[in-house]
């Protein structure tokens, strides 16, 4: 039979084996590109990238994900579709976005974006959005939501959330929306006004986006991802994106904070230093060992390097022309959290009940690796803090998520600390949203 007769399936099939065959493998332990000093070997592109797919399998019946000594874990809310993000709200409402990629007609097209698209629907991406926010409720406090409703519904795409006052702003993947809010309500109704655009069209490469208040709340901070891998959809297809936007709420201005960020998700408020913290993740298809996602403070109009460097000052060759004065403005992250680990979520310890390894340090989620043989990620970890900046090595909090069989039971994107200081975890693959507490 001719290939261009050949079953969808089978030239999926096909097509993946062969990427499979074209790639490469790690030699170095995760543990060597983490830390504030992470080892970057010589770039390894090969001539397709390297595809090492976990297969998307979900929890079976009495599993669950192993929660670090002294903690245990419970299912706080089930049956959810497609869980990305969290927020608590004041009276301890948990909020959850249910949200998954809109329509990019021009994202990779080709032979590539074709493959790319299977690699996504695999790994438990190629479903529908659903395009709300669920609230949860506890009513008895016994660590399990025990009603939910739809807070708001109709959205595109949306993903950060944040309340400042009775304002509740939502980051749908191509606008800041503010709407009403009153302390207990269970639904929102009201129309929202829209505050500000954000980078969106028919490529959209990376859609999420993320919004943090300032602590007085006179600020917006909003993550706007890449168009693009390492460029190669165009510089002029990067405008406003990679970077973190500053958003005055009341008018909708807005500037670019800090830029050169492939692709920022979560953001925290580092209590002892004051200072904005983000989860970047980096570029793809350089090799296993390359290059580590990372976590760093984010400083008012510094650029970090994308595309035209990573970790400071290391050219990507790929980006053409090269902009020599670009890389020699870059400046390096603080900490790194292991190459291709899809460090998306992060949380603040502030006010979290856990044991004594979590009290001072931010919490981050590890949606994990597609580009890296062996696979990395899948499992939250907790980075330790000292005088305002990360001080040792990370500390596993959720592991489990990657069966023994190379399956993704699971894998971990926002991450939260609820109002009885347990740490609250959204699984998109489970479609479960997980609470971690001190165990009894």
């Amino acid at each position: 039979m001719p290939l261009q007769r050949l079953p969808v399936l089978s030239l999926c099939l096909l097509t993946a084996a062969v990427l499979a065959a074209c790639g490469e493998s790690a030699t170095l332990p995760v543990s060597a590109g983490t830390g504030a000093n992470p080892q970057l070997p010589p770039p390894n592109k090969t001539m397709l990238p390297t595809v090492n797919i976990a297969p998307a399998k979900g929890w079976a019946d009495g599993t669950k994900p192993a929660a670090a000594p002294g903690m245990a874990t419970v299912a706080f809310a089930d049956k959810l579709d497609h869980p990305r993000w969290l927020y608590v709200l004041p009276n301890g409402d948990v909020l959850v976005a249910e949200s998954n990629a809109p329509p990019k007609p021009d994202d990779a097209k080709g032979i590539r974006g074709w493959v790319m698209k299977q690699v996504m629907k695999r790994a438990g991406a190629g479903v529908p959005s659903a395009n709300r926010i669920t609230l949860l409720r506890d009513t008895d406090g016994d660590g399990v939501a025990d009603a939910r409703s739809v807070f708001l519904k109709d959205l595109n795409s949306p993903f950060g959330m944040v309340l400042v006052g009775n304002d509740f702003y939502v980051a749908d993947t191509d606008a800041v929306l503010r709407f009403p809010y009153q302390q207990g309500q269970t639904e929102i109704t009201a129309p929202g006004a829209r505050v500000v655009d954000l980078p969106a069209g028919p490529i959209n490469h990376h859609w999420t986006k993320n919004v943090i208040a300032s602590p007085d709340g006179s600020k917006l901070y909003v993550t706007v991802g890449s168009n693009s891998n390492a460029g190669e959809n165009g510089i002029d297809k990067e405008e406003g994106r990679a970077a973190i936007w500053e958003v005055d709420p009341k008018t909708g201005a807005h500037r670019v904070f800090a830029s050169g960020l492939r692709n920022p998700n979560g953001m925290a408020w580092e209590p002892v230093s004051g200072a904005l913290w983000t989860s970047v993740n980096e570029r793809d298809e350089i090799g296993s060992d390359l290059v580590p996602d990372y976590i760093t403070s984010v400083k008012d109009g510094a650029f970090y390097g994308w595309p035209f460097s990573y970790y400071g000052q290391h050219v990507d060759a790929r980006v053409q022309p090269p902009r020599p004065e670009m890389v020699a403005r870059a400046i390096p992250p603080d900490y790194a959290v292991g190459p291709h680990t899809a460090s998306l979520g992060m949380a603040s310890s502030v006010g979290n009940t856990l044991p004594a390894p979590f009290k001072d340090g931010m919490f981050v989620s590890q949606h994990g690796s597609w580009n890296r043989k062996p696979h990395s990620g899948y499992k939250v970890i907790f980075v330790p803090f000292s005088a305002g900046k990360p001080a040792g090595v990370p500390v596993d909090v959720l592991t489990g998520f990657l069966s023994g069989d190379g399956d993704a039971q699971g894998r971990p994107v926002g991450v939260a600390i609820d109002k009885g200081g347990a740490l609250l975890v959204a699984d998109d693959v489970g479609n479960i949203v997980w609470r971690v507490s001190t165990a009894r």
